[in-house]
């Protein structure tokens, strides 16, 4: 698992400027009215050859502003998740009473705090800075998001805190979880693949609390199960062991190679629902839809189809994730899962040589032309994989700003029909050549 850094403080000290500066691209909402970023928002960075999860937050301030509750949970959330955390506080200003609660907030718990003065770019302001030696963190890092000042000797400190790996070898085996909002059947589902009661299985809704690991053997194959808690709405989430269910399922998400999201068919799709599968886009991961509970609905015709079109309109980003309608209580149609999990894991860690990609990708440009769109007309020189876990292309062209987002579907579209990427991701990076 990579290591994961928080980003927290009061509103508008630049939280979402400093994730966006670290990322290199404007991923975050920005903007000057305090309180725009609510939820946790995720993404995958890197520094000096070292990977890790950034983690932007919303602002936590002491006064009764709107959505405060669900902010500062969230941001618990996050403390809770983080191995180090960047505290950004602003030079501007002097230090607040909101920046002596967020500190007290992270005297409780035992991680890395390292604090960033922002907005040292204006010298008129700067001898502020010393006045946040009073949060008792130690050593303070001035950056500037706007220029960019700082930045690297902030991250350099940050990337010493991290744990070292684990020298342990992980057990070997296609791993995958089982995800999916409260009472959908996923420890039914546990006890239908193990074919033994291993779990406890309740239907009083948030039985499972931790995530579980379970290995077995199925056709000479070898699989590692995890079980996890049922993911509840955002806004419901405020009790202390639903905040560590939270953390446990994403973190089992983040170590699968395979996550199978479990639908209730005898309740059809909710949005909380749609909620947990947003988990599953977040992190780019291969998806298999399962529908649990088939034999409780009602057949008629079409009735398979239609659900799985409800399906298609409501998880529209998981469009690449297969269906399978299964009863964990019959176990019927159970065994259909175990060649879509080799499937799936074996499309995940597929590497494409360069010369066979760029037959298929000059050769879909060629059938099918760019328009001109955003001042000019796209070019494509060549292409050819640089990442796997997710499938990762890079597209070297005339001019990124060209690409239409319809184009890129199309060219996405060209490479799966070709290679076959079954239930997973593909990511295409379109960069301009030099």
């Amino acid at each position: 698992m990579l290591p994961k850094v928080a980003i927290v403080g009061r509103p508008n000290v630049g939280k979402s400027s400093l994730f966006n500066r670290i990322l290199g691209e404007r991923l975050s909402i920005t903007d000057d009215t305090p309180g725009v970023t609510r939820d946790r928002i995720y993404a995958k960075a890197s520094w000096l050859s070292q990977e890790f999860y950034i983690i932007d937050t919303g602002g936590i301030e002491i006064q009764d502003a709107p959505f405060q509750v669900e902010i500062k949970a969230q941001v618990e959330i996050a403390i809770e998740e983080a191995d180090v955390i960047i505290f950004v506080v602003d030079c501007r200003s002097q230090m607040t009473d909101d920046d002596e609660f967020i500190a007290k907030m992270l005297y409780k718990v035992k991680k890395e705090v390292i604090v960033a003065v922002n907005k040292v770019d204006d010298q008129k302001y700067k001898d502020n800075m010393y006045d946040f030696y009073a949060l008792g963190f130690g050593e303070l890092y001035p950056i500037s998001t706007q220029h960019g000042i700082g930045i690297g000797d902030l991250l350099d400190e940050v990337i010493k805190h991290f744990p070292n790996k684990d020298d342990a070898k992980e057990e070997e085996g296609i791993k995958f979880s089982l995800v999916g909002r409260p009472n959908v059947g996923k420890s039914s589902l546990v006890n239908a693949i193990l074919n033994e009661k291993r779990v406890i299985v309740s239907n009083i809704a948030g039985t499972t609390r931790d995530a579980i690991d379970e290995s077995f053997t199925y056709l000479d194959d070898k699989y590692i199960i995890i079980d996890t808690a049922g993911l509840k709405k955002r806004g419901k989430i405020y009790e202390n062991l639903d905040k560590y269910a939270q953390i446990r399922t994403i973190d089992a998400i983040i170590r699968s190679d395979v996550v199978v999201l479990v639908l209730d068919a005898s309740t059809g799709i909710i949005e909380q629902d749609t909620h947990v599968g947003q988990y599953i886009e977040m992190y780019n991961k291969p998806c298999i839809i399962v529908v649990n509970k088939w034999d409780t609905v009602k057949k008629e015709t079409n009735t398979m189809q239609e659900f799985e079109k409800d399906i298609r309109d409501k998880f529209k980003y998981l469009d690449y994730a297969p269906v399978v309608f299964l009863s964990a209580l019959t176990k019927a149609r159970v065994q259909t899962l175990y060649p879509m999990l080799k499937l799936t894991y074996e499309a995940y860690r597929r590497r494409i040589q360069t010369s066979v990609l760029n037959d298929v990708v000059i050769d879909a440009y060629q059938m099918n032309l760019p328009s001109f769109f955003n001042g000019g007309k796209l070019k494509i020189y060549y292409a050819t994989q640089v990442g796997v876990e997710p499938p990762t292309f890079a597209i070297f062209v005339n001019d990124e700003t060209y690409l239409h987002f319809s184009y890129k579907r199309y060219l996405e579209n060209q490479i799966r029909k070709n290679f076959d990427f079954f239930a997973t991701p593909i990511k295409l990076e379109f960069r301009r050549r030099d």
